[in-house]
C-alpha cells in the first residue's frame, strides 16, 4: 500500500509533528472528506510488521522535516517527495515560503534521500497578463528555479491549471482571472527545453502535453516505486482521481481546509478561515489530521 500525505494539506510544512507521532504510532485514522462520520485507519509500518510500501509526500517546503527524514528512514519508511515551486507573486500564493528557501529545503533533502526520491512540481502553470504572470514571467522564473534545483531532483512534473468553481471565485475577488488556464499548455513547450539543458527531465500532469515534447507521467510513480524498493506494481491507476492521472493507487492522510498557505488556486481548501481554525487546534490526543499538529 502507498500511503499520500497529502493531496489535500501540506503536511510535511504545516503538520510534521503530528505526522511524526503517527509515524511513530504505526498508523493514522482519516476521516472520509464527504462523510465525516466515516474514519478508517491507514498502517503507517513498512514491511515486514506493516503495509505502508511508499510514503509520498506532497509539500511546499520540506524544510520542517529534514530533522526527522532520518528518524524515518532507520524505522524502514521509505518516502518519496513532491515538493511545489513556482515563484508565484505573493498576493496569488500569500502563505507559501520564499521560493529561495523551499529551494534550500530541497536541496538539503536531496543530500539525505538522493535526487531521484525528490520530484519538483511547477504547478499549476497559469496565465494573467494584467497581473505581470504571463510568457515572459514564466520563462524567466522556470530558468531561475531550473538552475537553483540542478542536480537536487530527478524530475519536474508541470501542470496547466485546472478551473475550479471556489477558486474560481477567489481568484475573480482578488482581480484575478477566473479561469486562467487559456494558452497556458503553449507555456509548456520552452520549459521543457530549459529543464533539459539543467538534466531535468519534464513530465506532464493529467494533460496531454506531447506536441510540446513533454510527455505524460504519474506523481505517485508506482514503476519508480517497483524499481527503487522492488515493490510489486501491475500498472494499474487510482480509479479515485481526475481524468487522465497517472498515478498509482494511494490511501490519502490529509484532510481538506488545513492547509494555510492560502493559494489562490488551490482546490483543496475552500474556507481559508476553516483552515486557520484547524491550523491553530492543537489536541495531543486527537489522531485525526482535522484536529491536531
Amino acid at each position: 500500500m502507498i500511503v499520500s500525505a497529502s493531496r489535500r494539506t501540506d503536511v510535511p510544512a504545516l503538520y510534521g509533528a503530528w505526522l511524526d507521532r503517527r509515524i511513530a504510532a504505526g498508523f493514522a485514522r482519516v476521516r472520509h472528506p464527504f462523510d465525516t462520520r466515516v474514519v478508517r485507519r491507514i498502517d503507517l509500518r513498512p514491511p515486514p510488521l506493516g503495509r505502508m510500501d511508499a510514503l509520498v509526500l506532497w509539500t511546499r517546503d520540506p524544510g520542517p522535516c529534514l530533522d526527522r527524514v532520518q528518524r524515518w528512514e532507520d524505522r524502514g519508511v521509505r518516502t518519496l517527495w513532491l515538493v511545489t515551486v513556482t515563484g508565484y507573486p505573493r498576493e496569488l500564493e500569500p502563505g507559501a515560503p520564499p521560493w529561495q528557501r523551499a529551494v534550500a529545503s530541497v536541496r538539503a533533502l536531496a543530500g539525505r534521500i538522493g535526487a531521484e526520491r525528490v520530484a519538483w512540481r511547477y504547478d499549476p502553470v497559469l496565465l494573467a497578463p494584467g497581473r505581470g504572470v504571463d510568457a515572459a514571467f514564466h520563462r524567466q522564473r522556470f530558468a531561475a528555479l531550473a538552475r537553483a534545483l540542478e542536480g537536487a531532483v530527478g524530475r519536474c512534473i508541470v501542470s496547466v491549471y485546472d478551473p475550479y468553481r471556489a477558486p474560481g471565485a477567489r481568484l475573480h475577488r482578488a482581480g484575478w482571472p477566473r479561469d486562467p488556464s487559456g494558452g497556458a499548455a503553449a507555456v509548456c513547450a520552452g520549459l521543457a527545453a530549459v529543464a533539459r539543458r539543467h538534466g531535468i527531465r519534464v513530465q506532464s500532469c493529467c494533460e496531454d502535453l506531447e506536441v510540446f515534447g513533454i510527455h505524460p507521467g504519474a506523481c505517485i510513480d508506482g514503476g519508480l516505486i517497483s524499481r527503487l524498493w522492488g515493490v510489486p506494481w501491475h500498472g494499474r491507476t487510482d480509479p479515485g482521481q481526475r481524468p487522465g492521472c497517472r498515478c498509482a493507487r494511494s490511501a490519502d492522510i490529509g484532510a481538506y481546509d488545513t492547509c494555510t498557505h492560502g493559494c489562490l488556486y488551490c482546490y483543496a481548501t475552500r474556507s481559508p478561515a476553516r483552515a486557520a481554525r484547524r491550523n491553530a487546534a492543537h489536541d495531543p490526543a486527537a489522531e485525526t489530521l482535522d484536529r491536531s499538529r
